[in-house]
């Protein structure tokens, strides 16, 4: 019944901006952590993002890497159910597929193995 449906990746060049939508649903934890990966070839899935959504405060968000620092920004819409992840000034090195994942009780954020549901994933290309 956990569902995680992730939307608005799509092709920009670089410097352009796009918004990333995550429709959550069927929560196994009451208040779980929900995580934004990506992934590219050859490249294992790393992190980018985490929200815990017990405390959507600046101290419940987590920046996986100093490269997204400043560029991307993860948020909540509570009347949505939806998590955002903003990414701005993106760079050719951001290209990859990006996935929304729901972490198990206390996941540790930006730790993969910790989280136990993921959606299909958004393709998003960044050309120089």
């Amino acid at each position: 019944q956990v569902r995680l449906v992730e939307s608005g990746g799509g092709s920009v060049q670089a410097g352009g901006s796009l918004r990333l939508s995550c429709v959550a649903s069927g929560y196994r934890y009451s208040r779980p952590n929900i995580g934004w990966f990506r992934q590219s070839p050859g490249k294992e899935r790393e992190g980018v993002a985490n929200i815990y959504l017990g405390d959507a405060s600046d101290g419940g968000i987590t920046y996986c890497a100093e490269s997204v620092k400043g560029r991307f920004t993860v948020s909540q819409d509570n009347a949505e159910n939806t998590i955002y992840l903003q990414m701005s000034n993106l760079k050719p090195e951001d290209t990859g597929v990006y996935y929304c994942a729901q972490g198990r009780y206390y996941a540790r954020p930006c730790q993969r193995d910790d989280y136990t549901y993921w959606g299909k994933g958004t393709q998003v290309t960044v050309s120089s």
